[in-house]
């Protein structure tokens, strides 16, 4: 169901959060569907049940799934998981465009590097 990159930078409860929260912005997840339990899961994934535990508190906390006791976690419907990831993914731009102003990288740079991404070329170092 979930797919992970072992090998990532990127913790693996933060991967799981991002893959949760994409297939409900993509329609991947129904509202209201209910999550694999965090054993299911965590055995499902070979990871620490912790793990799968630390996602799903974190995607509570954001309002993306929300918890039943005794019944599991469920895709939250009065959210949009888009809309969360859109506003969390423009405030990373607007860090890494400060980030790379302060580094000296020019509006001309920055834009012809944003060009090459769209146009489906990888940037030149």
């Amino acid at each position: 169901m979930f797919s992970l990159d072992y090998k990532s930078r990127l913790p693996i409860y933060e991967q799981l959060y991002q893959s949760i929260t994409k297939m409900s912005a993509l329609g991947g997840l129904d509202a209201n569907a209910q999550l694999p339990s965090v054993r299911s899961l965590a055995l499902e994934l070979g990871v620490n049940p912790n793990t799968v535990q630390k996602a799903y508190r974190l995607l509570e906390r954001d309002g993306i799934i929300y918890s039943v006791p005794g019944k599991g976690s469920f895709i939250a419907s009065d959210v949009s998981a888009l809309s969360q990831q859109r506003t969390m993914a423009v405030e990373k731009l607007d860090e890494a465009i400060r980030g790379a102003g302060d580094c000296g990288i020019t509006k001309p740079e920055m834009l012809e590097r944003i060009e090459t991404y769209f146009n489906g070329r990888k940037p030149v170092k």
